[in-house]
Order: C-alpha cells, then structure tokens, then sequence
C-alpha cells in the first residue's frame, strides 16, 4: 500500500502542495531511522548468518524438493549481502536495481527472496524516503532503497553447532553491548507509542499490522480527549 508525504506527517510540508508522490506505508526518513537499526557487526557473525541459512534451507528442505523454506535465490541474495554489509556501522541499503543486476535474477524473484529471509529471521529492514530537493510543483519526496539487517534466528542457531558457537565476549565488549542497550532503551523513552510499536513489529504481518493500527488508534483517541479537555477549561475560564 502507497501513502503520500502528507499522510505520513499528517501535514503538507510547509512551503509546498500536496504531489500524491507514492510512498510505502510506514516508511521512514533516511538519514533519520538507522541510527537504533543499524549494528555493528563481524565477518564472523556473518558467516554464521549465511552458514546458518544454508543448513536451514537444507534441513527443511522435503524429499524431492528442489527448495527448501528459503529457497537458492534467497540464499543467493543473502550470500551478496553478506559481502555487502559494513562490519563498522551495519550499513547494508542495496536497491532493488543492485540485486537484480549482480544477481541476473528477476524484480519478483529478488522480492519474493527478500520476503522469504524476512518470513524466517534472517533479514529486516526499513522502508525508506528522502526529499527530491524539487520546489513548487512536483514531487517532492521519493521512495529510496530499504535499510537491511541480516539476523539469526535461534532455531537456524542450533544447527551450527558448537564449532560455530561464538566465544564468550571480552568484558570491554560486555560494556559497550550494554552501553547500546541503554542508548537504545533511552531512544525509545523519547519515542511516542506508535513509533515505538513501529519498532518492534513487522507491518507487513497481520498480528503486527493490527497492533499498530491498535496504538494508532489509542494515540488518536487521546488527542482527541485532550482537544476537548483544552475546549472545556478554555471555556470555562472565558
């Protein structure tokens, strides 16, 4: 589903007409969303994301079927990824376009790849736009590539082994690990509840799909009570 700008701030931006411009729903400002999405990583980690997906999709994988749960083209996709991702920062924002072209595969079987590590736990990520820089007439923001996160589920985990276990962390590791957990936690004070409902679910699943239309709807109903508390003393003191 497509919202404008509008829809997404619940005002047109100032200076400017409402443009229609399609933007995903829920997607979010780049340069402005990374920042708790994003993480640091390690090739070992990596590896272990990508080993892991392979033994999944093997061991899923029915008698005579060519697939497994994932898939080779999911595999493939998460293979490039993987050679992607910047170990620092966690940046990982291919496009579309990017995928299709070093993998030589279709738009709809990068997509439905990418919807096939998301489904079982191996990949995340965040719509995203950016403003187009245009002034007076015409669009004014435009859809740019998602941000990603590969990931590893615990049921994919336990097929490594314990040859692939990671080793206990140093303890200057234990502290900047907690150290981002409390800025994390401090980032998501500052958050309103939908925004923080927004973090923690899917969109595209219906169970999390319906907890954000919850939050939205209670974040709804509270202004509307508070508008009319406003009214009331206004009122009163007139």
């Amino acid at each position: 589903m497509f919202v404008s700008i509008a829809d997404l701030t619940g005002a047109e931006p100032a200076g400017s007409r409402r443009t229609g411009e399609p933007i995903r729903r829920h997607s979010r400002p780049a340069g402005q969303c990374e920042g708790v999405f994003w993480r640091r990583t390690s090739r070992q980690e990596v590896r272990q994301v990508v080993m892991a997906a392979r033994r999944y999709d093997l061991a899923g994988r029915q008698g005579g079927a060519r697939n497994g749960p994932l898939g080779h083209v999911a595999i493939e996709v998460l293979e490039l990824l993987a050679n992607l991702v910047n170990y620092r920062s966690g940046r990982l924002d291919p496009s579309l376009d990017y995928l299709m072209a070093k993998l030589k595969r279709s738009r709809d079987a990068i997509v439905r790849a990418l919807a096939a590590l998301r489904r079982h736990g191996f990949l995340d990520w965040l719509r995203r736009f950016e403003p187009t820089g245009n002034e007076g007439r015409g669009p004014q923001v435009r859809q740019v590539s998602n941000a990603y996160r590969l990931s590893l589920p615990r049921r994919a985990l336990a097929l490594l082994g314990r040859y692939f276990q990671t080793p206990a962390a140093p303890d200057d590791h234990t502290h900047a690990k907690a150290q981002q957990l409390a800025e994390i936690a401090a980032h998501r004070a500052t958050l309103s509840e939908v925004d923080r409902t927004r973090m923690d679910v899917d969109p595209d699943d219906p169970l999390g799909a319906a907890l954000l239309r919850f939050a939205e709807a209670r974040a709804a109903r509270a202004e509307r009570e508070s508008a009319r508390q406003t009214e009331s003393q206004s009122g009163f003191i007139r």
